[in-house]
């Protein structure tokens, strides 16, 4: 008789990793060039009143729930983004050694901006 051998899976915490990398990526792919075409376009000629873009209109968005929560996630999705690359391009390149030190400063960082910014947004309230 041949014995089945149970196999032990090693949960990993890749999926959320990458699951913040390709929602970053997706809004950055998405908005960038909207904001590109707003910000460097349309106000310059003209199209759209500047107006718009004041101070007191954008600090009125900002310290509204939604508008704070959209800040939020245009701040902190691509940088986790950012990050999540810059580790597996450093893997790229050869850099193996320090892979867990290098893991923690990569998404240590982007969730300390993250909280930071989150903290920003509250204390505007």
């Amino acid at each position: 008789m041949t014995e089945i051998k149970e196999k032990k899976y090693i949960r990993s915490h890749e999926p959320i990793f990458w699951g913040l990398f390709g929602a970053g990526g997706m809004l950055t792919a998405f908005l960038t060039p909207v904001m590109i075409l707003i910000t460097g376009l349309l106000i310059p000629l003209g199209i759209i009143d500047k107006g718009n873009f004041n101070y007191q209109t954008l600090h009125n968005f900002a310290t509204s729930w939604y508008g704070a929560a959209i800040i939020l996630i245009l701040v902190a999705l691509p940088l986790w983004h950012t990050l999540h690359r810059i580790f597996h391009a450093l893997h790229d390149l050869g850099i193996k050694r320090g892979r867990d030190w290098q893991q923690v400063l990569c998404y240590g960082f982007a969730f300390a901006v993250s909280v930071f910014t989150f903290t920003i947004l509250l204390q505007m309230f």
